[in-house]
């Protein structure tokens, strides 16, 4: 974007991921130091980019706007092929578990997690936040044929929660831990206590809400995703 401005941009991300991890609703915003029509701005950020990255449109907004602190919620989805032999086509796409998962049970214990609660149990131990409180709206655990998809959509994340949250989840649906057990870790508020980190890359960044007043344009969703 530094070249299509011909100046040094500061680009304000919605939210960061790890290495390994994929966003598809992913939003930046920066402060255009020159007129350039939006086709410009996409168009020509592309050509500079690799083919794993891509611009997808870009609008104006009001000064106001601030792409991480503006946004009133994000949604992550994390995938597991639960197969018997790892996925080659979807290699670096999704986590393998060769051992069943047991979904319904997943999704029941999962719900432990919803409200506003301290997440200590699921922080990293390098997590820069401030406060461990988090407000988790929504949590669901289901399967599509091979993938098990565990969503969850939260007003903000701390450092590795999600994937620290799948791991402890997959171990509930292998059998590792019983009923009761996540919502027992979470109490205990001690990283120690829970599972270890999930792989990076079977987490997506899907979707960040923001108030309707921006009238920002629907963020796409990749193949993997397309179920609500």
């Amino acid at each position: 974007m530094s070249k299509v401005a011909d100046c040094d941009l500061r680009v304000h991300c919605a939210g960061r991921t790890d290495t390994g991890v994929h966003a598809c609703g992913q939003l930046i915003h920066f402060d255009a130091p020159l007129e350039r029509n939006l086709k410009a701005w996409v168009l020509g950020t592309n050509t500079h980019l690799p083919e794993s990255i891509r611009v997808l449109w870009a609008v104006v907004v009001p000064a106001e706007f601030h792409a991480r602190f503006s946004a009133l919620s994000r949604r992550y989805r994390y995938i597991i092929s639960n197969t018997r032999v790892s996925p080659a086509l979807l290699h670096g796409q999704v986590t393998w578990q060769r051992r069943p998962l047991d979904v319904e049970l997943m999704h029941v214990e999962a719900q432990s997690l919803l409200g506003e609660r301290d997440f200590s149990s699921f922080r990293a131990a390098s997590c820069q936040s401030t406060t461990a409180m988090r407000n988790v709206q929504r949590i669901t655990v289901s399967r599509r044929g091979p993938l098990v998809m565990i969503d969850i959509q939260a007003n903000a994340f701390l450092h590795h929660m999600v994937r620290n949250i799948a791991g402890s989840l997959m171990a509930v649906g292998t059998g590792r831990q019983g009923r009761g057990w996540l919502a027992d870790v979470l109490a205990l508020r001690d990283r120690n206590k829970a599972a270890d980190t999930a792989s990076p890359h079977g987490l997506y960044l899907v979707r960040v809400e923001y108030p309707p007043e921006y009238a920002l344009p629907e963020q796409p969703i990749g193949p993997l995703l397309m179920s609500s």
